[in-house]
């Protein structure tokens, strides 16, 4: 019992520094929002594990300078937490995102650590051995008997690891009448083993609950692969690690897409075998989503163009078949895409996306917040864009 209250005393301690954080920032609490605003505003969250808290820390900020969501789509982690923004009501939803990531950083409390970078590396590295072994609380556990030894074809065959518990948690923390009837579109992503195709499933189609949003999380060897209607499903990072192109393909309205990327396309070059770790990772995650990012606004600008072009015909082709079929396909509504990309610190290595220590989920957290008011205190020319309609990408908090 002492030792439990220690650990709840160490993570007040860890929250009231987030708190001190924001109000240190000179910046208080708004209803009004703090930009100008499209009729749409979604977020996009990424996949990778334990970095997730850092979108959480992005919501909490957003929701904290009145920028209200309208729409919000994940894949693996981000679909949890998206999970948790559309399945409660917004005066709850911090708190519902707080109370889940405590429960997954519960089993490493935040403990004072002796040193520099070196001490940091090595405790990051020990707590990623330890949920390597251990698994963590509410999300997923070792299974008992080795999937090399279990029945060849069953569900205990084709993972490391039981995600039975993780059910439990979203069934607990997400009102899913809310998620499907609510205000927020919401959609997730989800990779069929079979036919190797990426699908979004999406709340304005179909009935979405737990499975689905395991689905979307379910990254092989770690975790099992989800029944849904006769289909099992894995991780949607596994062909594209943003949803991005999903939001965008659905828009229906001017949108401001805030994008919460967990791994930086930019790196330096690895100097140990750890490092290397890293590095692979970091590639792997942000090229898929720059290359989908890069192509959707190249098409929307060639779009743009062949509208340009169109308008320059003569009159008696304004009404020719090709050229009303290239009219229609040329008609785009506006959207600015602000990314918030996640940067480690020299002490986290490629385990970083499994290590869920309490101390390394605050620091995450506080440093999506710190994103956003970067983000915003540089926002003149991105609320320029939404005023007069054009269309861009930005990351304005690049170093």
């Amino acid at each position: 019992m002492l030792g439990y209250m220690i650990q709840l005393q160490e993570r007040n301690e860890c929250w009231q520094d987030i708190g001190m954080a924001e109000a240190d920032s000179g910046i208080p609490r708004r209803r009004k929002a703090a930009m100008p605003l499209p009729q749409c505003v979604a977020l996009v969250l990424q996949g990778g594990g334990a970095l997730g808290s850092y979108q959480a820390g992005v919501y909490e900020a957003l929701d904290t300078q009145g920028i209200a969501i309208d729409r919000v789509a994940g894949v693996s982690i981000g679909a949890i937490n998206a999970a948790l923004i559309a399945g409660n009501p917004p005066e709850l939803r911090v708190a519902r995102l707080r109370e889940f990531w405590e429960l997954v950083s519960s089993w490493l409390p935040s403990l004072p650590i002796p040193g520099g970078d070196l001490w940091r590396e090595w405790v990051h590295e020990w707590s990623a051995g330890f949920v390597a072994t251990a698994g963590v609380p509410g999300f997923f556990g070792p299974r008992t008997v080795p999937p090399v030894f279990a029945p060849p074809g069953t569900l205990d065959a084709l993972s490391f690891y039981d995600n039975r518990q993780l059910k439990e948690t979203l069934d607990r923390l997400v009102d899913w009448d809310l998620l499907n009837d609510g205000p927020l579109h919401f959609s997730v992503g989800a990779v069929d083993i079979e036919t190797g195709n990426l699908r979004y499933f999406d709340s304005r189609t179909e009935r979405i609950d737990a499975r689905h949003v395991m689905a979307s999380g379910a990254l092989p060897p770690g975790l099992p692969p989800v029944e849904i209607d006769g289909k099992l499903w894995w991780d949607g990072g596994i062909v594209s690690n943003t949803p991005l192109a999903d939001v965008l393909a659905t828009q229906d309205k001017p949108m401001l897409v805030f994008q919460v990327d967990l791994f930086p396309a930019a790196g330096a070059i690895p100097r140990t075998i750890m490092d290397v770790f890293a590095r692979e990772k970091e590639i792997r995650y942000s090229s898929r989503t720059r290359r989908v990012s890069d192509q959707l606004l190249r098409l929307r600008k060639a779009r743009r163009a062949v509208a340009r072009l169109l308008k320059k015909l003569p009159e008696e082709l304004r009404d020719d078949p090709d050229v009303a079929f290239l009219r229609g396909e040329a008609e785009e509504l506006p959207v600015n895409v602000v990314q918030l990309i996640y940067r480690a610190n020299d002490w986290e290595s490629g385990s970083r996306d499994f290590e869920f220590s309490t101390r390394s989920m605050c620091e995450h957290w506080a440093a999506g917040g710190a994103a956003v008011m970067e983000t915003i205190d540089k926002a003149e020319l991105l609320a320029r864009n939404i005023v007069d309609g054009k269309t861009a990408a930005f990351d304005l908090t690049r170093k």
